[in-house]
């Protein structure tokens, strides 16, 4: 008779079930382990031995055979361990075969018998939920699979502690759900001298989840503000904690114990590969977009990154998800995310600066800007110029707003978005408002339709770039408290998504206000 247990392997973030046969007939002795296992994964034979040796186990002098059903799946990483361990156990019939297979289990076992944490224990405590089993898992790994909730999920230190516990000597008490406290940013708004027009654009991209272009010479403090924008955001709400939890589950990134309520804030250096920032390599795995779900990518020295690299973003930016294709995988990862991109205005940086500019001004920063592609640029919301800041400044005291009293007006914002879009699963920013639904929430008023049409014959608006004026405007509404919008609402937009009308501005902190 054959025993079973069960595990999962991972495609993206889901968690496919998969059985775990084991049969033990007569014949030369030997442990043979099929059902397209990578060496992660064979090496298990090794490591199940030791560790049962280690508890003065002795495998039949017999032909021992494990599958792994479905055989044309790939099987990936060693969480096949204990699973493996357990339908041998249940085998000779030292555990119980029925309480072994309602089971879902995975872990590492180390040659003494200790259980390893695994990656993936969020994503297969969803998958064992939906199969109506219990999840066994290492104790490192328990919390974390705890806070699904929908199974009972057993962490056990050791393989005997499992042995101990289906055998009725020592039960195993349920996982609690552990979740990491929401740290206090030390970074806050207020220690920003100046840049008064940028941080209200940091607002608004909060708000609203506007990607964000800074465009200003190196030291005007471009990184210094997009390091304060997960101050200003509010923390994840459950579904979104869940979603961006099982990212980085399968990425081996929760290291505390449980789920964090932050927000994501990712920034890979310009020299990020391809498949680093979409996802890829070995096992398809996720990239940085899929990293900042439901959080912010900061890409500085934006137009540094390879051409080939920045291009893929394209398709990310509008539909929220990437495919990853490869010869053997074809992997969709959820990528929502808030771009933020800092730039220099030129390969020197003093465009701006006659006294320090190079002699190939202005004609540089036109080549240098020019790596980013209009339809990429189209995408950004929100483009501003960054202006440095005189050093005489820095001395004065910090002046402004701190990001907690600018986060109480987006976390407000946020509220009346997801009041307005609490019918639609696919919709919960203005962001992400198109068509019929943008034209209903986002009607300006008669002077700010002339206006947005005066500025979209000079300036040549795309479809694309009128429509996100009238998202922008919708946002800066939400932050007013404004139920329709009005000619300051659209001039405001018009200003932060054109930066030749921003620089007309009189004051580059002024904000218009209803």
């Amino acid at each position: 008779m054959v025993a079973k247990a069960y595990t999962v392997a991972f495609e993206g973030v889901e968690a496919r079930l998969v059985e775990v046969q084991c049969a033990i007939a007569p014949g030369v002795p030997g442990f043979a382990l099929v059902g397209l296992p990578d060496k992660a994964v064979s090496e298990a034979r090794e490591r199940v031995r030791a560790a049962l040796h280690s508890m003065a186990i002795a495998l039949p002098a017999k032909k021992i055979t494990v599958n792994l059903s479905p055989a044309d799946l790939p099987k990936e990483g060693s969480h096949f361990d204990l699973p493996i361990a357990l339908a041998v156990l249940s085998a000779i019939e030292v555990l119980p075969r029925d309480e072994i297979e309602a089971t879902v289990a995975i872990g590492e076992l180390a040659l003494d018998g200790r259980l390893m944490p695994v990656v993936g224990a969020l994503p297969a405590a969803m998958a064992a939920a939906e199969h109506d089993r219990s999840l066994l898992c290492p104790r490192a790994s328990g919390a974390e699979a705890a806070w699904v909730g929908a199974a009972e999920v057993l962490a056990a230190a050791s393989l005997s502690e499992v042995v101990r516990h289906y055998t009725g000597q020592a039960p195993l008490h349920p996982a609690e759900a552990g979740e990491v406290a929401r740290p206090a940013s030390p970074r806050d708004l207020r220690d920003v001298k100046g840049q008064e027009r940028a941080k209200r654009a940091l607002e608004i991209a909060a708000a609203g989840r506007h990607h964000l272009l800074m465009v200003g010479a190196p030291g005007a403090g471009k990184s210094m503000l997009a390091a304060r924008l997960p101050g200003i955001l509010p923390p994840l709400t459950p579904v979104e904690a869940l979603e961006t939890s099982m990212i980085h589950s399968l990425s081996g990134l929760l290291d505390e114990g449980g789920i964090s309520r932050e927000r994501p804030f990712r920034e890979p250096h310009h020299t990020a590969s391809m498949a680093a920032i979409v996802g890829g390599g070995r096992g398809a795995k996720p990239g940085e977009v899929s990293l900042a779900h439901n959080g912010v990518l900061f890409l500085d020295e934006f137009p540094e990154f390879p051409r080939t690299v920045l291009e893929t973003l394209r398709q990310p930016l509008e539909t929220g998800e990437v495919m990853v294709a490869r010869a053997n995988a074809h992997i969709r990862y959820p990528c929502r995310f808030l771009l933020v991109a800092a730039a220099n205005p030129c390969r020197c940086g003093h465009l701006t600066d006659p006294a320090r500019a190079c002699s190939r001004a202005p004609a540089c920063g036109d080549d240098y800007l020019g790596r980013i592609s209009g339809p990429l640029l189209d995408r950004f919301d929100l483009r501003i110029d960054v202006p440095p800041v005189d050093y005489a400044d820095l001395d004065l005291p910090a002046s402004g707003e701190t990001s907690a009293t600018v986060a109480r007006r987006v976390e407000a914002a946020r509220a009346r978005q997801a009041a307005r879009f609490r019918d639609l699963p696919d919709v919960s920013v203005n962001a992400e408002a198109e068509g019929a639904l943008l034209e209903e929430i986002a009607a300006p008023d008669a002077e700010g339709r002339a206006l947005i049409g005066r500025v979209a014959d000079r300036f040549g608006l795309s479809a694309r770039g009128y429509h996100r004026v009238l998202r922008l405007a919708r946002t800066i509404a939400d932050l007013d408290g404004a139920a329709s919008l009005r000619l300051p609402h659209i001039a405001e937009a018009l200003a932060l998504r054109l930066p030749q009308l921003g620089a007309q501005q009189k004051s580059p902190g002024a904000r218009a206000r209803a």
